[in-house]
């Protein structure tokens, strides 16, 4: 598989640099030389394959020969052990279930195949890795969990202090071991900032073999293409062709992954983009100017996200294709609406929390008549738990498994950060020294 840095043609690089160097020069983000095409004959034939063989076809197809079908199959196994249920709430909408992986968010299907993959490639590492990542909330929880006590490689996660949730911040910040977490003084644009000064920091380069654990990395992109089809598998064929995805977007790779699915042959006749207030996107879409606005903390904080990395991959994917960018549907959603939409989903008889709610009001909103809605649902509603009581006005009745329930337990393990470059370069090298 050969991939090229978006910023600057001439730089490419195979899978497994990719894998390993995560951003290319400039900070530019690796994209395929080459998309595959499916003809609808062979989508109809994959979509009759169970949820591994199929995605092991699907990445076997983008990869190449660098990774043997075993190998991939192997890591696949291990990553995508947990299922993936379509749930109808509507007749004509249903929500696909991405949670029900260790960490119950859907960050855990990228960040489980890119830790499968670093480790069967063995890499003997001249100098130690690194792996260097931000997270507004659920990126966090699910690096930590795919990565833990994997040997040869240290995680350094940034999140932004006291804009995530209880539950979140628990779930990766009390592992100790190769885990190490900072909480700095801003939001998740000043963390995602001072990742990529990192990446851009000839010191911390010299010293350490650092990597990305966040959706910039193509295998964690790669991983989301597989739920697509796995949701469409689970609809009848009828269907196919009056699909619309509601996505809820902070950094863009769900989004991304969607429509490399629908490159690929997938059909899915519209995306919808769905944020919060947070809606740098939303605003480009409808007129034409990329004016990101400082983030605001909202209800659904995995989306508090102005400045999105995948974006120029989205963008760079409609070059290729000739397609126009206006082709996608969207819309944001304030924290009012929010909390209304949690209780009209709860009315339906389903559970949801804040970013599950956020695209299921614009597909509701947006849907035709002759239309069948996806949405995805990316948190474990308990995730929320506080907060969807509020809304909701009573308990709700959610248990946590008992490795979580642990979790709650345990002591925080994090460092404390400012905003300033040189202070992060001085307490990662003390981190890993």
């Amino acid at each position: 598989m050969k991939l090229y840095n978006i910023k600057q043609h001439d730089e490419q690089v195979t899978f497994y640099q990719a894998l390993i160097q995560g951003l290319g020069k400039d900070q530019g983000l690796f994209f395929p030389v080459d998309l595959p095409k499916f003809s609808a004959l062979e989508i109809n034939s994959m979509l009759e394959m169970n949820f591994i063989e199929r995605s092991v076809h699907i990445l076997s197809t983008y990869i190449g020969s660098e990774l043997s079908k075993n190998s991939i199959l192997s890591c696949v196994q291990n990553a995508f052990n947990f299922p993936v249920p379509l749930v109808f709430i509507k007749n004509n909408i249903a929500i696909l279930e991405l949670f029900h992986g260790p960490t119950l968010a859907f960050k855990d299907f990228g960040s489980r195949l890119m830790a499968q993959m670093l480790n069967k490639v063995n890499h003997q590492f001249d100098k130690p890795m690194v792996i260097l990542t931000a997270t507004s909330g659920d990126t966090g929880a699910a690096v930590a969990h795919a990565f833990v006590d994997l040997s040869n490689i240290h995680v350094i996660i940034l999140y932004p202090k006291g804009k995530i949730s209880v539950l979140q911040e628990r779930l990766f910040c009390t592992l100790g071991g190769n885990i190490s977490t900072i909480s700095v003084d801003g939001d998740f644009d000043s963390c995602q900032f001072l990742v990529k000064k990192a990446f851009e920091d000839n010191i911390l380069r010299q010293i350490l073999d650092l990597n990305s654990a966040n959706s910039i990395n193509i295998s964690r992109l790669l991983a989301q293409v597989c739920y697509y089809f796995e949701g469409i598998s689970q609809l009848p064929h009828q269907m196919h062709n009056k699909l619309v995805i509601a996505v809820p977007s902070g950094n863009f790779g769900n989004l991304t992954a969607g429509l490399l699915a629908q490159s690929c042959g997938l059909p899915v006749k519209k995306f919808i983009v769905a944020t919060n207030v947070n809606d740098t996107v939303p605003r480009f879409l409808k007129n034409g100017y990329w004016e990101p606005h400082p983030t605001v903390s909202t209800f659904s904080n995995a989306m508090d996200v102005s400045c999105p990395n995948n974006w120029p991959r989205i963008e760079e994917l409609f070059r290729r294709e000739n397609r126009s960018i206006k082709e996608l549907k969207y819309g944001c959603v304030n924290d009012m609406l929010t909390e209304k939409t949690v209780q009209e989903i709860s009315d339906l008889g389903y559970l949801s929390e804040p970013h599950t709610a956020v695209a299921y009001r614009l597909l509701s909103d947006q849907l035709d008549s002759d239309e069948f809605g996806i949405c995805l649902g990316t948190a474990h509603p308990v995730k929320f738990k506080e907060l969807v009581e509020c809304f909701l006005k009573k308990k709700i009745q959610v248990v946590l498994p008992v490795s979580l329930k642990e979790r709650m337990r345990l002591p925080i393990l994090s460092y404390e950060t400012s905003k300033c470059f040189s202070s992060l370069r001085n307490l990662i090298l003390k981190i890993v020294s």
